[in-house]
């Protein structure tokens, strides 16, 4: 899938450039990171920022997997609400988890502001919008639950959200103030760029093909190079491939995929989303809008565009798109793409530590952006340091999921027929 990259406006539209070479020979170094997302490239950048050598090596190009096919909403938490977190890992790591999460966006846009990523940022908010009138009891109690704890949210009745997204078709909304709206694959590449700048040593198209401790160190072979260090991270998410020496973690692999329009006219952009919110809504299978810096819309939902039945979620996207937007009939659609995500049935992300000198990191369930930048970091401290009480979550040391596969395709058969019969017109 990742070979497909060049189907995606990120890539089209991409202000930022990083290129690194493959790996040749061997590097020593005192963390070895492997993925080159969110969280690889925030653990690289943090751990060269506090002095440590640090090699990482991504299989394909920086951002190529879920990080440069994301929505770009940068998120202040969970698609769980506080509650429910705490009800999965306690009161007290789960508050404690809703409090870092809180401040993710802030982590997001710092780093954006002090390196000059050139990634579109534009923090207004975002919108979780009611799909239904039944929608607002959803957003009632996710706003119960945030201001509770301080969140600084506030819930729109009908009219206020449709004056904010210029749609008729939503039916109240939970704004939120602290988050916003990036170029995902360019804010990736970004912090390649400048994990890079920092004396981090990175390498694309290198993918690792086995791994092994041997006395004190991690010995991760490539195809044509190794890498040696104390100290690892596994942070390849979705897109994990398998290595000898590895249990790949199991997750639920959901699949979302996204269309953006052609930019839109001075007119069409004063109505729709005129605050620049980034939204997304309550329905079992979700779908999402934004707009970008240059005025296109980009909407998308759950569903694979990989197998036979994929002209139906791409027939309800132009349906979606209409419905929404009547002033949109004519605009045509440019770029059509999608990617994969992986999930946990509890839909809260792991950090899986099969050694006291590993950690593998999965499991967002579509919210990468501010955790994975919060997670590389918190991860790349604690191994560093040999302490594990500054994660955002405890470690484990083991992780199943029975039937990863077909809870997967039971996500995907039902958004293809939720999407064969909704917004007929």
């Amino acid at each position: 899938m990742t070979e497909d990259l060049d189907k995606s406006l990120w890539y089209h539209s991409c202000a930022e450039s990083v290129t690194a070479p493959s790996l040749m020979g061997e590097v020593v170094a005192d963390l070895a990171i492997i993925g080159g997302g969110f969280t690889g490239l925030s653990a690289a950048l943090h751990a060269a920022e506090a002095g440590a050598s640090v090699c990482l090596i991504e299989a394909h190009t920086f951002g190529a997997g879920g990080s440069g096919r994301n929505v770009g909403l940068a998120n202040a938490g969970l698609w769980l609400p506080p509650e429910d977190i705490n009800s999965h890992l306690g009161a007290r790591v789960g508050s404690r988890l809703s409090g870092l999460l809180a401040n993710g966006p802030n982590m997001v846009f710092d780093l954006i502001n002090k390196h000059q990523i050139a990634c579109e940022p534009v923090r207004n908010g975002t919108l979780h919008c009611a799909h239904a009138p039944s929608g607002m009891k959803d957003l009632k109690r996710r706003h119960a639950q945030m201001t509770a704890i301080g969140a600084p949210v506030t819930l729109l009745d009908r009219d206020a959200a449709v004056a904010r997204v210029g749609s008729d078709q939503v039916h109240g909304a939970l704004f939120d103030p602290r988050a916003g709206t990036i170029q995902p694959l360019a804010y990736a590449k970004g912090l390649a760029r400048t994990a890079l700048a920092q004396g981090a040593n990175l390498f694309e198209n290198t993918p690792a093909t086995s791994l092994a401790r041997e006395g004190d160190r991690w010995i991760i072979e490539t195809p044509q190079g190794r890498i040696s260090a104390p100290a690892m991270i596994v942070a390849t998410g979705g897109y994990t491939r398998k290595m000898a020496g590895l249990d790949t973690p199991k997750v639920v692999p959901v699949h979302y995929f996204q269309s953006a329009t052609a930019p839109l006219s001075e007119e069409q952009r004063s109505k729709i989303l005129p605050g620049l919110e980034g939204c997304w809504d309550t329905a079992l299978v979700m779908s999402s809008w934004r707009l970008d810096q240059a005025g296109r819309l980009i909407i998308g939902a759950m569903g694979e565009l990989g197998h036979i039945g994929s002209f139906v979620h791409q027939g309800w996207l132009q349906r979606k798109l209409v419905r929404m937007f009547p002033e949109l009939a004519d605009v045509s659609l440019e770029h059509t793409w999608h990617g994969r995500i992986a999930m946990t049935v509890e839909h809260l992300p792991k950090i899986l530590q099969p050694d006291p000198s590993a950690m593998v990191c999965f499991g967002y369930s579509g919210r990468g952006i501010a955790p994975g930048t919060l997670f590389g970091k918190h991860m790349a401290e604690a191994l560093l340091t040999g302490g594990t009480d500054g994660l955002p979550v405890p470690p484990v040391t083991s992780h199943s999921l029975p039937f990863a596969g077909l809870r997967g395709g039971y996500y995907e058969t039902g958004a293809t027929l939720m999407h064969l019969v909704k917004d007929q017109l």
